[in-house]
C-alpha cells in the first residue's frame, strides 16, 4: 500500500515502522503458535504411559542410588539364598517391597539346613503356597522394632496373625529360640538376621 502523498516525511518514516514492527510481531505470534504446539504434542508423548510402565508390581522398579529395601537386603546376600527362593516362590517379593514399613527375621542358609530332611523342598512345591507364606509372614512383623527397644519375654503379633516371644539376656537378643546374630537397616523397615526357622505351631 501507498501511504497517503500529503504525508511529511516524519509521518512516512512513522508509518514505514510501524508497518515493520506489525509484521515482525506477526511472525513472532506465528513461530510461538508452532512451538506451542510441538511442545504440546511432545508433553502428550511423555505422558502416556506405556505398556511396560503397567506391567510389574513395586518390586520391579529400578533404582540403584535409594537404601535397599527388605527384599533387596536380602538378594544382595548370599547368605539368604534360600529364604530369597521362599520368598519368590511363595510370592510375597512385591508386599515386601512396598512402603511397610516391615521388621524381617530373616533366616541364614544354615537355619534352613537345620531342618528335618525334604522340609524346604516340600515347602517351594506349588500346592504348599499357603503353607509357605504361613511360614514366611511369621518371620514379619509390621512396624520398626529396634533390638535395643525388646524387652525379655515381651510377645509380637506377627504379620501370619500368630505371636513371637523374645528373649534378652546379657545383651543377647532371641526370637522364639532363635539369636539374633546381626542387623541391617533398609529403606523400609529393618531386618535383623537370625540363626533359625521360625515355625508357626
Amino acid at each position: 500500500m501507498i501511504p497517503a502523498l500529503h504525508m511529511t516525511f516524519d509521518q512516512y518514516q512513522n508509518y514505514t515502522v510501524m508497518k515493520t514492527n506489525f509484521y515482525s510481531l506477526l511472525i513472532l505470534v506465528a513461530i510461538g503458535l508452532v512451538v506451542s504446539n510441538c511442545s504440546t504434542t511432545t508433553s502428550d508423548k511423555k505422558v502416556a504411559p506405556t505398556e511396560a510402565s503397567l506391567d510389574g508390581g513395586q518390586s520391579t522398579v529400578e533404582d540403584s542410588e535409594s537404601q535397599k529395601n527388605v527384599v533387596q537386603v536380602a538378594v544382595a546376600s548370599n547368605d539368604h539364598t534360600t529364604l530369597v527362593a521362599a520368598v519368590k516362590a511363595g510370592e510375597l517379593v512385591d508386599a515386601l517391597s512396598n512402603a511397610g514399613p516391615f521388621t524381617v527375621f530373616a533366616p541364614v542358609n544354615a537355619a534352613f539346613d537345620k531342618l528335618p530332611e525334604g522340609t524346604v523342598e516340600n515347602l517351594l512345591k506349588p500346592d504348599q503356597k499357603e503353607q509357605l507364606q504361613d511360614v514366611l509372614q511369621y518371620h514379619v512383623a509390621v512396624g520398626v522394632y529396634k533390638l535395643e527397644n525388646l524387652q525379655d519375654n515381651q510377645s509380637l503379633g506377627m504379620v501370619n496373625g500368630k505371636n513371637v516371644t523374645f528373649g534378652v539376656s546379657g545383651g543377647k537378643v532371641t526370637i522364639n529360640g532363635a539369636t539374633v546374630i546381626g542387623t541391617v537397616p533398609a529403606s523400609n523397615g529393618v531386618v535383623h538376621i537370625i540363626d533359625a526357622v521360625l515355625l508357626p505351631k
